[in-house]
């Protein structure tokens, strides 16, 4: 199988990378709106499998996509990506000494042949969930980090492998991959699994 990975996200190709496994990157342009009713885990799914649908009438015989999505659950309420530097400072006020969780989707996509040799594409999909734990922050904390990482392209406003992580994480259950968008562990048993 030709994988490809339907990504923009440097973190995402990284972990991939390490799975010495050959696979090529692109870029989905999909509508990532979800249905108001959607809740935590469903989210990213909806969103994953949207990504798919945007990409599937790309796909060759041999070729098997991997699309994922990640969010940011805080007490009932999503937290995506922000939008400016202030909302992401709002964001961290808001997961300061709480815990949350995170969840990301992962869609596998193929072709599949009819007995009338039609192509059909066919998805399989599975969600992550981390809980993750952040000690009180300090305004301060909360404004080197923003100033300094620029996190906006990142749910939630904050990536655990980064300053953020190192001192106000205390707490986490769950893949920390997960946490950084990608739960590899998972991806690579299903690809096991499915050779």
């Amino acid at each position: 199988m030709n994988l490809i990975l339907g990504s923009q996200s440097p973190r995402r190709r990284e972990l991939m990378a390490g799975l010495d496994i050959p696979f090529t990157c692109v870029t989905i342009d999909a509508d990532e709106s979800y249905p108001a009713d959607l809740q935590a885990g469903d989210i990213p799914l909806y969103i994953s499998r949207a990504k798919a649908r945007a990409y599937a009438g790309q796909l060759q015989p041999d070729d098997l996509l991997i699309t994922a999505d990640t969010i940011v659950w805080l007490n009932g309420q999503m937290l995506g990506k922000p939008q400016s530097k202030a909302e992401a400072k709002h964001m961290l006020a808001q997961l300061s000494g709480q815990t949350h969780q995170v969840y990301t989707a992962v869609c596998f996509t193929w072709l599949h042949t009819t007995p009338h040799h039609v192509a059909q594409p066919l998805h399989d999909s599975f969600v992550d969930c981390t809980d993750v734990t952040f000690r009180t922050l300090t305004a301060e904390e909360i404004d080197y980090y923003v100033e300094k990482y620029m996190p906006l392209d990142k749910a939630g406003a904050y990536g655990v492998q980064e300053w953020i992580g190192y001192v106000g994480v205390t707490r986490m259950e769950g893949s920390y991959f997960n946490v950084m968008g990608f739960p590899i562990g998972r991806v690579y048993e299903w690809l096991n699994t499915h050779n």
